[in-house]
């Protein structure tokens, strides 16, 4: 599939998730932090567009660095030696550690290959990891980027994750009204 020849749509649909995000975690009274590595605060930035934003978003991390990670997030050395950076595991430490760091309700967690350089031919360029978590259950996706687009470049990887990354933030709480009978 090639990435919409207009970014207007690829950009709309960011916006309609991002304010179904906020919108539900305000009726809901629930706070949002992020810890962002490969978008690099693209999430929040969304997130904060959104007019009212403030009544849910508690703020968020750019930990780019592994040393970053350990020392903000709580990253284990271990993990990042096991696993690599790019790994759901760093995504579910990541999320967690935010989590705990801003006494949120829910985290957004996100690492991952955005290019143009450092793939391999296990996790290409395009190859995000996405943890989203509450206080009950955390929902950890590898997205394949490189596998559904064509002509894919940084931005686009960064602008696909963050659409992902709040779809799964409404996933995450799909499951919570369906169990509630709502």
């Amino acid at each position: 599939m090639k990435f919409a020849e207009d970014d207007k749509l690829v950009t709309k649909s960011i916006d309609t998730v991002t304010k179904s995000v906020v919108k539900y975690m305000i009726k809901n009274g629930l706070r949002l932090c992020t810890a962002e590595s490969c978008t690099g605060g693209m999430i929040s930035q969304t997130v904060t567009s959104v007019a009212g934003a403030s009544e849910m978003f508690l703020g968020g991390v750019c930990t780019y660095t592994e040393q970053i990670k350990m020392k903000l997030l709580g990253v284990k050395k271990e993990t990042l030696e096991r696993f690599t950076v790019y790994s759901e595991q760093t995504a579910s430490e990541m999320s967690l550690g935010a989590l705990e760091m801003f006494g949120a309700d829910a985290a957004v967690a996100v690492t991952g290959l955005a290019g143009p350089g450092g793939g391999t031919d296990e996790k290409p360029v395009g190859t995000v990891y996405v943890s989203v978590r509450n206080r009950e259950r955390e929902i950890v996706k590898r997205l394949n980027f490189y596998e559904e687009y064509e002509n894919l470049d940084r931005r686009k990887i960064r602008m696909l994750t963050t659409k992902a990354a709040l779809g799964m933030v409404m996933e995450l709480y799909e499951n919570k009204k369906a169990e509630a009978g709502i």
